[in-house]
């Protein structure tokens, strides 16, 4: 019996390295052209606002396909969702690789978002059917390594393949990465069945949207996930201005300190295994909403560049001690419909960025960068605290 759960145990993570390899591409796909839309604008004549159209589409067409691949999840399995958009990954990256204008490049970028948006949603669901809930957070915890990795590698080799290479570069790497993966997954299809055997369902969306949202529990997570990518991300966004401001550091030092807020995740997947256990859901978003609070006062009351790493790397700490619980809630809130409900919950959550990304440029004119992080350090916790408070009155499935 001890070689058989050993050997099972051994099947587990090794189907979980390939899903977080899988979410490396995608997120580092997501950051990759945020530092060379100097470059993208030089090449292609379009200005900075013109190229910033890269991010833009790539957002969209990733936002919109969201509730699609829900569904296709859940009707045909999840793991061959995953796998055939990760090759469809490859052939967009490929595609924006050899873009031969402007216009060619933002059809490309379109195509990637709507590619990789079913990676890291169906990820998280097929976790959920594979690894009971009372093991599930610090699963997940380890996952999300790839996805915090990818997002500091594309913005890194985004800027030095515009500095030192070519812009095309980090679209053919990518290519490659999800190359590789894709065949890795396709590998292992017969494993991961066995792992995890798939339930069909329906698969139609507004049956299946319904029955996530007949559960008091999964309102609460959606509107969790949602508030906190407006109060966290609207300011954050404007983070490295501050720094640059206020600390009077290059903005490209103040983006290298602010990547250190995904080293504050990684810190905390390696300590999820001991966290979990010891805190518990409420105790962890607790914690993580006292430490995002103390990290954004941090950065914006000091006038120093050298608090900022700590700065970054608590509010990434706190930020991922929240949300992973967040994301640990939405794979079970509605197990029937997994599939839908986590695509709904990734939804709100990127739903929840763009409108606080929009409030809090509004807000920055007027009130300045200072007021603006203090004041999502203060909303962040209450987001927090509130879903702390709810969560023992709720019984997950």
């Amino acid at each position: 019996m001890n070689g058989d759960s050993e050997a099972a145990a051994a099947h587990e993570r090794r189907l979980i390295v390939m899903l977080s390899l899988a979410a490396f591409g995608s997120a580092m796909s997501m950051r990759v052209a945020d530092a060379q839309l100097p470059a993208l604008g030089d090449t292609f004549g379009v200005g900075l606002a013109g190229a910033a159209q890269v991010i833009t589409v790539f957002s969209v067409a990733y936002g919109v396909l969201q509730l699609a691949y829900g569904p296709l999840g859940d009707r045909h399995g999840k793991w061959r969702i995953v796998t055939l958009a990760v090759l469809a990954s490859a052939a967009t990256a490929f595609a924006c690789a050899v873009a031969t204008d402007f216009r060619v490049l933002l059809i490309a970028r379109g195509f990637a978002g709507a590619t990789c948006a079913g990676i890291i949603p169906l990820s998280m669901a097929w976790i959920g059917d594979a690894v009971a809930y009372e093991r599930r957070q610090p699963v997940l915890a380890r996952f999300l390594t790839g996805q915090i990795a990818g997002m500091a590698t594309g913005q890194w080799l985004g800027g030095i393949a515009s500095d030192y290479f070519n812009w095309r570069v980090p679209f053919a790497v990518l290519a490659v990465c999800f190359l590789v993966s894709g065949a890795l997954l396709w590998r292992t299809r017969a494993l991961a069945l066995s792992v995890a055997p798939p339930v069909p369902r329906s698969g139609r969306l507004l049956r299946e949207t319904g029955y996530v949202l007949r559960e008091p529990w999964a309102w609460i997570v959606l509107c969790s996930v949602f508030l906190e990518g407006v109060v966290l991300y609207g300011p954050f966004a404007f983070l490295a201005t501050h720094l640059h401001l206020e600390t009077r550091v290059s903005l490209a030092a103040a983006g290298a300190l602010v990547t250190l807020y995904a080293l504050g995740g990684l810190l905390f997947a390696i300590a999820s295994r001991r966290l979990v256990p010891r805190l518990g859901e409420t105790g962890l978003a607790r914690g993580g909403g006292v430490l995002m609070l103390l990290g954004l006062l941090l950065a914006a009351f000091s006038s120093v560049w050298w608090t900022a790493p700590l700065a970054c790397v608590a509010t990434g700490f706190g930020f991922y001690m929240f949300h992973n619980t967040l994301q640990t809630n939405a794979t079970q809130m509605a197990p029937q419909a997994r599939g839908v409900a986590v695509s709904l919950f990734a939804a709100c959550f990127f739903l929840g960025q763009t409108a606080g990304v929009a409030l809090a440029s509004l807000a920055v004119d007027r009130f300045g960068t200072r007021p603006l992080l203090a004041a999502g350090g203060l909303a962040v916790l209450l987001v927090a605290l509130l879903f702390a408070v709810a969560r023992p009155r709720f019984t997950t499935a």
